[in-house]
């Protein structure tokens, strides 16, 4: 006789499943095993009422949060259909991102500078490229909520950098104990929090102050962009810094250093992944009691500059 597993509770990209849910995902991911993976996951985002805050269905992370389950036998996934070349993205090198002659200089030289949001065609491939080719972590597909920004001088009419920010990490000590907030708080509000997982100055450009000229623009920016492209603003960004760069740019643009990071991934909920790099972290609120607002029982509200 073969003994069943019993099912219990996952917490998975800030949220934690039931084991009723948990349940009802292998009863669709049996029921239905004919439906392609993003079918399937759109399928399950529906019936768990798995959206973010502007109601498009979270079908990129359950695409995701399927193959972990599948990963550690709680389920058996069908069979992928072959849609397309398999194994990482490839990004091609152009002559748009070779490199260029070494520009020397001050940023008032090249401002007015301008973020614009990085959608698709050619602005997507070009910042895939720079960052494939100039950026020390490389080009990765981002997981979750994330925003893309080419930075531009007016004046000069040229690229000077890409940043991207995305989904913050799942756990950071020195972060949650700097916010106050218990496990539950940071379950419901972390989405409020934005990382900043690449940033960018192209390698030929020697223009001081450049980098947190950048950041104080992005603070200032992305909460109108982001509640544009998923209807609710951020309350908090935080990055990790190669303890190599110091984050000096960083501290140049007020963010707050609060310690380093115990060696472990940005989504280790489980304290599994050890021997990883040890990371300086930065915060920068966006408002005013930042701390209260993440410690609310109730989802905060929150209009850019309201407080100003």
């Amino acid at each position: 006789m073969v003994q069943k597993v019993k099912t219990v509770p996952v917490a998975f990209s800030g949220r934690r499943f039931s084991a009723a849910e948990i349940e009802l995902i292998r009863e669709v991911v049996s029921d239905f095993c004919g439906l392609s993976l993003t079918e399937m996951a759109r399928t399950i985002c529906e019936l768990l009422e798995w959206k973010r805050p502007n109601g498009r269905l979270k079908n990129h992370e359950c695409r995701l949060f399927l193959e972990k389950l599948s990963a550690d036998g709680r389920l058996r996934l069908p069979t992928l259909r072959q849609s397309g070349p398999r194994g990482p993205r490839v990004v091609n090198f152009t002559a748009n991102g070779e490199e260029q002659e070494p520009l020397n200089g001050s940023v008032s030289q090249f401002t007015p500078l301008s973020l614009s949001v990085v959608r698709s065609g050619s602005e997507s491939t070009l910042w895939n490229e720079l960052v494939e080719r100039y950026h020390y972590l490389g080009y990765k597909v981002p997981v979750g909520a994330n925003l893309r920004y080419l930075v531009r001088s007016v004046s000069a009419g040229q690229v000077l950098g890409c940043l991207l920010w995305s989904s913050p990490a799942w756990k950071i000590a020195a972060r949650d104990s700097w916010i106050g907030w218990t496990n539950e708080q940071r379950s419901r509000n972390l989405q409020l929090v934005v990382n900043n997982s690449r940033f960018l100055i192209l390698p030929w450009l020697r223009v001081r102050y450049l980098a947190s000229t950048i950041l104080s623009l992005c603070a200032r920016q992305l909460p109108a962009d982001w509640k544009r492209l998923y209807g609710y603003c951020p309350l908090l960004l935080e990055t990790l810094v190669d303890a190599q760069f110091r984050g000096t740019i960083y501290r140049a643009a007020n963010w707050i250093y609060l310690g380093e990071t115990r060696g472990r991934g940005r989504m280790d909920q489980h304290h599994e992944a050890h021997g990883r790099a040890v990371k300086c972290i930065y915060i920068y609120p966006l408002c005013h009691d930042v701390q209260r607002r993440l410690t609310q029982d109730s989802a905060p509200r929150w209009i850019p500059w309201e407080d100003a």
